[in-house]
């Protein structure tokens, strides 16, 4: 199943609250309910103004679904084609 990193601008999410992003989740956990098992919210990363999500999913527009339903923005949703680290390089 293809995997997607999603881009999204929140001005200052870094400063958000443990409640905030608690808000946050469970909100994004009931929308991802209603879609189904096919797709998965992986992980997601906060900076100052911006979340990183990565999802797996069949299809951007499942992705595109969940923001929409959540009301979360997402400024780019962009599958990924490979995944490299340091033990690349040997």
């Amino acid at each position: 199943m293809p995997r997607y990193v999603i881009e999204r601008t929140l001005p200052g999410a870094g400063k958000l609250s443990e409640r905030d992003l608690k808000a946050l989740s469970i909100k994004s956990n009931g929308v991802l309910r209603e879609l189904g098992p096919e797709i998965n919210w992986v992980e997601s990363f906060v900076t100052d103004d911006k979340i990183y999500c990565v999802y797996v999913a069949p299809n951007d527009e499942m992705i595109r679904e969940h923001a929409r339903r959540g009301g979360f923005p997402a400024d780019s949703v962009s599958q990924v084609r490979a995944v490299i680290g340091p033990t690349t390089a040997e």
